[in-house]
């Protein structure tokens, strides 16, 4: 049986946690290092079809939801902007990517489908960005001069978007490899244990012939 067919309650609990922690303020992550791209794309390899879709993006908007009363209440900063739209479209997007690979490719293989998640979701996002400009930050402007800037230096008073590229690449790789990893590793338990199972049932119907040589 594949591994999508055997794939245990534990798994899903277990990567909504890690990405709802890793998502809290203050907890001296990175910017943008998120287990966010790893989650959606390792989401369409191993759940259940519809299991892929709404528990990822559900937790997302949780979170979300909860990120955005925080800041709002305790540190009076309005957070949420009707572009995060676009951020769930892209988590959907690589959803969709990860169901267009197999949970039996290879760990490598899976290590870059979920970094192209990661690159799809920086510049997309990045792009949207400067495209409508939400905060109308002067430096982006609608030429392909504005564009760069905005995937490469970003706006005044903020790191670099590029850092932020940087910590996408980093967060998707190793969020990514410890998922599969994990998934694997449980695959290879599962086939020794079955085997194991196995080898005494075989040993059990050879016993009447024996005894009739």
């Amino acid at each position: 049986m594949r591994v999508k067919e055997k794939w245990n309650m534990w798994l899903p609990v277990l990567m909504m946690v890690v990405f709802a922690f890793t998502r809290w303020p203050g907890l001296g992550l990175p910017q943008n290092f998120s287990a966010a791209y790893a989650l959606a794309f390792c989401a369409g390899v191993y759940f259940p079809r519809r299991l892929a879709w709404w528990l990822p993006l559900a937790t997302m908007m949780v979170t979300d939801l909860v990120i955005n009363f925080y800041y709002y209440f305790y540190r009076h900063i309005d957070a949420f902007h009707w572009t995060q739209l676009v951020n769930y479209a892209v988590y959907a997007l690589i959803i969709w990517l990860g169901t267009r690979f197999s949970a039996r490719s290879s760990w490598v293989k899976l290590l870059g489908g979920g970094l192209l998640g990661a690159v799809l979701f920086y510049f997309i996002t990045n792009t949207a960005s400067w495209f409508f400009n939400p905060f109308h930050n002067p430096e982006y402007t609608k030429t392909l001069a504005g564009l760069m800037t905005a995937l490469t230096k970003g706006t005044a008073g903020w790191p670099q978007t590029w850092e932020f590229f940087r910590n996408t690449l980093l967060s998707g790789a190793l969020f990514t490899g410890l998922f599969v990893g994990a998934m694997k590793a449980s695959e290879a338990a599962e086939s020794t244990r079955e085997k194991g199972e196995e080898e005494p049932q075989g040993q059990e119907e050879l016993e009447p012939g024996e005894n009739e040589a």
